[in-house]
Formats: C-alpha cells, sequence, structure tokens
C-alpha cells in the first residue's frame, strides 16, 4: 500500500511539474534575469544574506539592468510597470498518520498562492501575495505591505501594511520544511496575541557596526475582519515588539527580542477582562558559508490573566500563565547554493500552564531540487506531547514549486 501511494506520487509529480526558474517569487528573477540561488539557499524559499538585502532595498539590485520595468508616460511622477509582476507557488504532498489518525492522504495542492512585488519608485516598493487554497480554503491576503527604504537618507526603512510579527526572528513562511515554527504560534487560552501575521508599523535600522534594530507596532489581535466602523483593533491597546542583533565575527550573529502588549478579552457569558503580555527571549544563528546553518531561539511569555475557553465563569480565569519554549534548527547543504540536496533537523518544544499549548516533537526534512524552483521533499516529524492522548510520528512526501 506505501509503495503503490509513492509511485502514484512521483508519477504525479513527474506529470505536472514542468516550470522553470526560480521559487518564493520568480517574478524578481524573470525581471533581472538571474537564477533563484542568487536570493534563495539550499532552496527557495529560504533567503541567504543577499536575498536579505535583496528585500530590504525594495526588491531592487543596482547591479543587475532591468531594461523596460516602466512605462515611459511623459511623467517623471507616474510609475507605471510596463509588465506587473506576477508569480504562483504550487505546493502538495503526500502524508500519513498525520494527527495520528493512522491513515494515508492526498494533499495537492496543499496550497497555492498569487504573488507580486517590486519597486514603485527608487525608494518605495511593495509586496503582498494572496492564498487562492491553503488546505482547501481561500485564505485571503496574508503578507501584504508598502515599505520606504532609506528615509531621510539614513538607514531608516519603514514598512506599513500586513506581515508576521515574528518576521524580524526566522521567518515562518520562508522555512524549508512542512512542521511549523511552534513556539511563533501557541495560542494561550482565548488570548489572540501570537507572534503571527498582524497589522501594523514596522522600523528597521542598520548600523555601521553590524547592529541591526527593528521595532514593530501592531494591532495585537492578528488578522481577522475589521469590525464596527471598519475598524480592525478589536479593542484600544497595541502591541509593542523589539530586536536588535549584532554579527559576532564572520558566521555567528546574536539577537534578543521583547514584545509587550495589553488585549482586551470577553467570553461568551459577555465578561470581560484586561490580559497584560510580556515575551522576552534570545536567538542565534551560526551559518558557515551557507553550507551549515544553525539557529536557535528561546522565549518566555507571562499573561497576567486570561480566559482557558470561552464559556467559563470569571472566577473560573487563569492568572499568571506562565509560558517558555525553544526552536532549534539545523540545515546542511554540501555545496550551498548550488548543492542539488540538503538535510534538516528541528526541535520544537513549548511548555505552559496553559496545558493545551504544550508542544514538543523532533523532525528531520530532506530535499531534492528536480529544478531550481522545483523541490521535492520528504518529512518524518516524531510528536512527543502533542494535542493529542499519545505519541505519534508523521511522515509526509511531496512538492514545493514556484513559476
Amino acid at each position: 500500500m506505501k509503495k503503490a501511494l509513492l509511485i502514484t506520487l512521483f508519477t504525479v509529480i513527474g506529470s505536472i511539474l514542468l516550470t522553470e526558474h526560480c521559487q518564493a517569487i520568480p517574478a524578481f528573477a524573470r525581471k533581472y534575469r538571474i537564477s533563484c540561488n542568487t536570493c534563495h539557499s539550499p532552496s527557495a524559499p529560504k533567503l541567504k544574506d543577499f536575498g536579505d538585502d535583496f528585500a530590504g532595498q525594495g526588491f531592487k539590485l543596482e547591479e543587475y539592468e532591468s531594461p523596460g520595468y516602466y512605462v515611459d508616460a511623459g511623467d517623471e511622477k507616474l510609475s507605471l510597470i510596463r509588465d506587473f509582476p506576477l508569480a504562483v507557488r504550487l505546493d502538495g504532498f503526500v502524508t500519513y498518520n498525520n494527527g495520528n489518525g493512522k491513515k494515508s492522504d492526498f494533499g495537492a495542492p496543499y496550497l497555492m498562492k498569487l504573488l507580486s512585488g517590486g519597486e514603485i519608485s527608487e525608494h518605495l516598493s511593495y509586496y503582498f501575495y494572496f492564498y487562492m487554497s491553503e488546505r482547501g480554503e481561500i485564505a485571503g491576503v496574508e503578507d501584504a505591505y508598502l515599505m520606504y527604504d532609506n528615509l531621510f537618507n539614513s538607514e531608516l526603512d519603514i514598512m506599513l501594511g500586513q506581515f508576521q510579527v515574528s518576521d524580524p526572528l526566522f521567518k515562518r513562511e520562508l522555512r524549508l520544511s512542512l512542521e511549523d515554527y511552534e513556539l511563533y504560534t501557541s495560542q494561550i487560552g482565548l488570548s489572540r496575541i501570537t507572534l503571527k501575521y498582524d497589522k501594523g508599523v514596522m522600523m528597521t535600522y542598520g548600523f555601521e557596526t553590524g547592529t541591526d534594530v527593528v521595532f514593530e507596532v501592531v494591532n495585537g489581535n492578528g488578522i481577522g475582519h475589521a469590525g464596527d466602523f471598519h475598524i480592525f483593533d478589536q479593542d484600544k491597546y497595541k502591541g509593542y515588539a523589539g530586536r536588535i542583533s549584532q554579527n559576532i565575527g564572520k558566521y555567528l550573529r546574536v539577537g534578543g527580542f521583547a514584545y509587550l502588549g495589553k488585549e482586551r478579552q470577553a467570553n461568551n457569558m459577555d465578561q470581560s477582562l484586561t490580559n497584560e503580555v510580556q515575551i522576552f527571549g534570545p536567538d542565534f544563528t551560526l551559518n558557515i558559508d551557507d553550507r551549515f546553518e544553525v539557529n536557535y531561539q528561546y522565549m518566555v511569555r507571562t499573561d497576567s490573566e486570561v480566559f482557558p475557553a470561552g464559556n467559563v465563569a470569571l472566577n473560573n480565569t487563569m492568572e499568571d500563565v506562565k509560558t517558555s519554549g525553544m526552536l532549534a534548527e539545523a540545515i546542511y547543504s554540501p555545496q550551498a547554493a548550488q548543492s542539488d540536496w540538503y538535510l534538516l533537523g528541528m526541535y520544537n518544544k513549548v511548555e505552559s500552564d496553559f496545558d493545551p499549548a504544550d508542544y514538543e516533537s523532533a523532525t528531520f526534512h530532506m530535499g531534492y531540487m528536480l529544478r531550481r524552483n522545483v523541490r521535492l521533499a520528504g518529512e518524518y516529524t516524531y510528536v512527543m506531547n502533542g494535542h493529542t492522548e499519545s505519541d505519534f510520528g508523521r511522515f509526509s512526501l511531496g512538492f514545493i514549486s514556484a513559476f
């Protein structure tokens, strides 16, 4: 049975993945006529330093020409992109024992995105993507923002829109694994504060010493629908996040992150409370010539008072809720951006006074580049303390493509 599933999967892959050149957003590769591994290593969507710099410069590469990018309309104040940049990402997997269900499943497409991004003027740029399908549902817009770089002729960049609060750390959308970064997604009771998507403003500044500073102000309640008067923020409070990171030598980067915020929570009994949230922790990245990379994150979170569920009485709230966790990830690609294959190992752990948030898993992942923009991947995750009553292993095999 399992052998038949594998044969069927590779037959499907071989028949539909006939695309070429670039992952993440191949529109950039088409614009500059460069390979995807200019920005990505060991494979897209993961960025190397050059790709990070490219994004930070508003998706511009001054050393590469992009002839005829704008339409000449006789107005120097008008920026009309001649060929509007579009790209598609399509992923699909076959999984076994997902959620300890002891069954196999064809999950293709697992996700399908429509992406666009680029420069509007010398310093102004945009980026967005629309989830046409995410696990069978239309998820809508996630990343979407305008960015102005080198504000006041300085190293200050400012971004306004929708992004992940954890983006200054390790970007979930750029991970290679199917297994998520659980530390950033954990939800404590009815709290809406996570390190996932939110609306707000992000400012970054880079010093010549190799020190980077990031500051964020966000609504603090995710990216749900607007409420009364078309307002997205569900209370009067905002969340404030910041990160400082520093290069140490050629291979090491260390950082520290903090988030402070308040939120108003309400249960189904029309009872409400105000929860104060503090999140902080260190991180580091060891990267040896894009061949061997280790990422580590540790965080501690405190919630002053939360409803554990929507229908509990006010005197059953949880107070001074402590949550801690770590993320460790190691990636080996023998020839850096030129590698045809890579290996990944990851460990997730979250421990909380709110028991449903507890999670622990170990992941082994291997990827092979069929093309620069078509990756085959196999992954095994052993969940030791998840949201089921017993430990279990989950296996997946599939493709990640963009064109």
